[in-house]
């Protein structure tokens, strides 16, 4: 009985095999390959051979170390605003009754699938220099151009990575909210607790690890962002993305737009990492 027993977990595990290996083999081709190659362009000078020159002129470079620097500082800062605006949206949309909050709800969810390009697009309409902010002013006032020039800064690609990114909180944050014990909340407010006590000795302790993991993700992502920087037209803001991009497309230095390339993705890869160890920890 026992030798038939193994022998069927022997040949389940064969079969299990078998089945891996074609979704493994498509998996190597199209993602592990095409990374190699980066990481072997990156270790390749123009000169040929193989060094590790590309990775010491890139990482000495000032561009190098703006953009890092630019990249770290957007990506913080717009983490940070997300937190807070998601915190603010979520409690209004889960605690404070008014019609229409399980479409709010449903939408959020909506917003999720949305390009980010699209959204800049929707703010250049809105406050880019012929957008309709500069446009009522000069109707209003009768000015040659309108006060409203701030998306082309990095406080343009700020707000628009904070508009987009903000549902990527919310929605964690909701279901969260949704397993909440009420009689917390009903016994903190039967016992005098003021709206702001309650939030911070009840509700923000059992948000705390949904705000961990979408902070961490919305982090990922700000990181890697392209479109937004690209679409608001910030020639003075250079993230890491933006540098590849330069570097591959307009001077065609390969080796250096893999090199920052490899950096991003180490840089990413690490953040992951910390997003799915808070996730799983917290269970979020």
């Amino acid at each position: 009985m026992a030798s038939v027993v193994a022998t069927t977990g022997l040949r389940g595990g064969r079969t299990g095999w078998m089945w891996a290996l074609p979704p493994v083999a498509v998996l190597a081709l199209v993602l592990l390959y095409p990374l190699a190659l980066v990481i072997q362009q990156s270790v390749t000078p123009d000169e040929g051979g193989t060094s590790l020159t590309p990775y010491a002129d890139v990482l000495a470079s000032e561009s190098f170390r703006s953009a890092l620097g630019t990249t770290v500082r957007l990506a913080v800062g717009s983490t940070v605003g997300c937190l807070v605006l998601g915190f603010v949206l979520a409690l209004v949309i889960a605690f404070v009754p008014f019609p229409g909050a399980k479409a709010v709800a449903k939408f959020i969810d909506v917003f999720l699938s949305f390009p980010s390009f699209l959204i800049t697009l929707a703010l250049l309409f809105v406050y880019g220099t012929v957008g309709m902010a500069n446009g009522l002013w000069t109707d209003a006032t009768g000015a040659s151009e309108g006060p409203f020039h701030f998306l082309t800064t990095p406080w343009g690609v700020l707000l628009a990575e904070i508009t987009y990114f903000t549902p990527f909180v919310i929605r964690p944050l909701l279901a969260a909210f949704s397993q909440l014990d009420t009689a917390q909340l009903e016994v903190a407010s039967s016992l005098g607790a003021r709206p702001a006590r309650i939030v911070r000795t009840v509700i923000l302790p059992e948000a705390l690890p949904a705000l961990a993991a979408g902070g961490s993700l919305v982090l990922v992502m700000c990181l890697n962002e392209f479109g937004i920087v690209l679409f608001t037209g910030a020639k003075d803001v250079t993230t890491l993305p933006m540098l590849v991009y330069s570097k591959a497309i307009l001077e065609s230095d390969y080796p250096a737009a893999c090199v920052i390339a490899v950096v991003n993705i180490a840089i990413s890869v690490g953040l992951y990492t910390l997003y799915r160890t808070v996730s799983r920890r917290v269970g979020a």
